[in-house]
């Protein structure tokens, strides 16, 4: 039995991810500060102690919106070798997810509407594990093709069960 060591992933996302991270959350943060300010105004006596809550509420979800997307993409990556696929995720805690060649079982790829615009995809690849898949995200989409091939190519060329 020999042991392969994995170096740390140098792949990242497609530079694009970050204006469809940040579109995803503002849809999330900007009806969630406006209805936060809204509700401050509708339904409350607008005590100034409140206001600056509201506010500073509504700035932070908005901040966050903005900041998050740049920070993940300087932390997520990704690597394919020819023993295996595995990505790295995480800010505090750094988050390995390894699938051996040999225990591939799927390759998938996805584009949702907002992605079609940023001309990106996501690569999904299923094994067994009861952790569930490894995805790799934002990709741009010629790319995920590509990827999506020689993972298909590599997973027959090795011999295993993939169970």
């Amino acid at each position: 039995m020999s042991t392969t060591a994995l170096r740390p992933p140098r792949n990242q996302a497609d530079p694009r991810a970050v204006a469809w991270w940040t579109v995803q959350a503002l849809i999330l943060a900007v009806p969630l500060a406006v209805t936060a300010v809204a509700c401050y105004w509708l339904f409350t006596g607008h005590g100034l102690l409140l206001g600056v809550a509201t506010v500073a509420f509504a700035v932070l979800c908005l901040a966050l919106a903005l900041a998050v997307p740049r920070a993940y993409y300087r932390v997520e990556r990704w690597e394919v070798t020819a023993e295996a696929v595995y990505t790295r995720k995480g800010w505090l805690t750094h988050t390995w997810r390894v699938a051996p060649m040999s225990r591939i079982q799927t390759v998938d790829t996805a584009r949702g509407p907002v992605q079609r615009l940023f001309g990106l995809a996501d690569v999904t690849v299923t094994t067994a594990s009861a952790a569930g898949a490894i995805k790799i995200e934002a990709l741009d989409h010629e790319q995920a093709a590509e990827l999506a091939e020689r993972l298909t190519a590599i997973t027959q060329a090795t011999p295993g069960d993939a169970t």
